[in-house]
């Protein structure tokens, strides 16, 4: 006699969609039985499923409905009369799992460019989490101005000061494929108030930038972010954050970090993250966690060791990464520090001085630097740096190009072609540098502590993001992992590699709606076939979109139908949990 077992959730949302709304109700009955009170109608029906729920449980069969925006039942629903669909999807031999979230997504201007975030929905993602140390608000007409020449070249109308006001935005005007969430900046908050100089901020500016933060955080802001490897980042001191983290922790936010060193001072840099999570009583990740550098190369594990030990005397510090030994960011980011200081105009006045390039191009060859992330050099110089992107279209005849290669094509040093390039370019470009170690990777994955994020803004085939080379992780992080990593060479297990990708990811930045298929979560669901499930996108040649995806939903609206992108557009704002409230009192969490 086959026993049947359904869990259904009372539906609120989309209740307009089920004539006839389910009640809640927990069966465990002789299927007759089980048909004759199952009488109900889902927008949704997947069937036949082989169901990885998040938990990192062992998968089972089954089968998904879903009324309106959320997932209303999970089992055997196929077999139950009575039950039928205005969409059903046949799941035979696919995996069908909660969408998947970036966190580290960086989309949060793209898909004001191109809404569908084609190379993240075609990975599985559903939702991104964004705002790596100077966020997409809070800006000032200043910060407006700095952005002005890439808004314009991707007819981006810069009309939003506040996050609040870059919600609104999101959601009555753009209408994302994807749902975005984001942190406050604590880079973009210096540059808001002190600028881009090296100095430490005044008593009435670090109050400035904590109000800053409580606004951000009432508007919707996950928590506060930094990027301490950049400026203006670079430049705030360990007190100054910690009394940034104070305010978003009161608004029960946490602290996300490209942490100060990924090389030399690696083990420094974690106990600063420590620190931080500790003083100001906050919840910390680490993003795109590295050891960079080849004379780093081998300390992933006493690194995650370290994060072990924090946990052990009560930190709540977890990280993420990108599962590729390259990286990436922008070009500028190859000069010293000293010459980026003050901002783009400065910074260019010192490149056009003959005395200070020399000065440039010896800081850039020393192996000894400590005052900086020297990137040049870690990277092997011209042979480990290649252009990945640019604005100015007369330049994009180097993209792809390694600078050894350029500065043959030039006629001159590499160094020097670097910072030719960045004046020509003002500071636009970005490049792809050898840094990490794949054994490096392969350890940071299979830990249990570290999640998954692409560090890389949506990207297209076609259309504006279609014109320059990038990093092939925008285009197959997630299912690079599921191919690579877990089918074929057995680093960590499925089950376990989706909960990296779903509710380990919603727990850290309190989405506690998403990343799980339960009755009554928003139905953010990834569909694909895990034999085919793989990466396309190169060094050499990225702009491919990943293959096995054939299904994506995001809050129960099919943005990938049969592998092809949809028209629907049903991404929203996901606001933290200061959202709407008021000033908490000092000391409260």
């Amino acid at each position: 006699m086959r026993i049947v077992m359904i869990r259904l959730a009372v539906v609120v949302a989309g209740a307009a969609a089920a004539a006839g709304a389910i009640s809640a109700l927990s069966l465990a009955a002789q299927a007759p039985q089980a048909s004759q009170a199952l009488k109900t109608r889902f927008d949704v029906l997947i069937t036949h499923g082989r169901i990885v729920d998040g938990t990192g449980s062992p998968w089972f069969r089954g089968d998904v409905g879903i009324v309106g925006d959320r997932i209303v039942a999970v089992g055997d629903l196929a077999g139950v009369s009575g039950a039928t669909a205005v969409t059903e999807v046949d799941a035979k031999n696919l995996v069908v799992a909660p969408g998947f979230i970036d966190l580290l997504g960086q989309s949060e201007f793209n898909v004001l460019v191109d809404n569908r975030a084609a190379s993240k929905i075609l990975q599985g993602v559903t939702t991104e989490v964004t705002g790596e140390g100077s966020s997409i608000a809070p800006v000032n007409d200043r910060m407006i101005q700095e952005g002005a020449a890439n808004a314009r070249h991707f007819g981006v109308a810069q009309d939003w000061r506040t996050l609040g006001e870059y919600f609104t935005r999101l959601e009555e005007r753009t209408h994302p494929a994807i749902n975005i969430g984001t942190f406050v900046g604590a880079g973009g908050l210096r540059t808001y108030v002190v600028g881009k100089d090296d100095r430490p901020a005044t008593a009435a500016e670090l109050e400035q930038m904590k109000q800053l933060v409580a606004q951000a955080m009432e508007q919707g802001a996950l928590g506060l972010s930094t990027s301490l490897q950049y400026v203006p980042d670079r430049f705030a001191s360990t007190d100054e954050i910690v009394e940034l983290a104070k305010v978003a922790a009161r608004y029960g936010g946490v602290y996300f970090t490209h942490q100060r060193s990924e090389s030399a001072k690696i083990f420094e840099s974690l106990d600063e993250v420590f620190t931080i999570a500790e003083r100001a009583g906050i919840p910390a990740e680490i993003w795109h966690l590295k050891t960079a550098y080849k004379a780093n190369w081998g300390k992933m594990p006493e690194v995650l060791q370290r994060i072990e030990a924090a946990r052990a005397r009560g930190l709540d510090v977890t990280a993420n990464l990108y599962p590729y030994p390259r990286a990436a960011n922008g070009l500028d980011a190859c000069l010293p520090l000293w010459v980026r200081e003050g901002g783009l105009d400065k910074m260019l006045g010192r490149l056009k001085d003959p005395a200070q390039r020399e000065k440039i191009k010896s800081d850039m060859a020393d192996a000894a630097a400590t005052t900086w992330e020297n990137q040049w050099y870690g990277s092997g110089g011209g042979d480990g740096v290649m252009l990945s992107s640019v604005l100015a279209p007369e330049l994009r005849k180097y993209e792809g190009m390694t600078f050894t290669a350029i500065g043959k094509a030039m006629g001159k040093d590499p160094r020097d072609a670097v910072m030719d390039l960045v004046i020509a370019d003002r500071g636009e470009s970005s490049v792809i540098i050898s840094i990490m170690n794949e054994d490096d990777v392969r350890a940071g994955l299979r830990h249990p502590l570290v999640g998954v994020g692409t560090d890389s803004g949506a990207q297209a085939e076609d259309g504006k993001l279609s014109e320059s080379k990038s990093h092939p992780r925008a285009w197959g992080s997630f299912p690079r992992i599921l191919g690579r990593y877990v089918r074929d060479e057995h680093v960590l297990t499925l089950e376990d590699a989706i909960r990296k990708m779903t509710s380990k990811a919603a727990d850290r930045v309190h989405l506690s709606d998403r990343g799980l298929l339960r009755p009554g979560m928003m139905a953010d669901i990834t569909i694909f076939d895990p034999a085919t499930i793989h990466d396309v996108s190169t060094f050499d040649d990225p702009k491919h979109y990943s293959a096995g995806v054939t299904h994506v939903f995001v809050n129960g609206r099919a943005v990938v139908f049969n592998g092809a992108i949809t028209n629907a557009r049903p991404g929203r704002a996901l606001r933290g949990p200061g959202y709407g409230a008021g000033r908490p009192q000092a000391g409260s969490r």
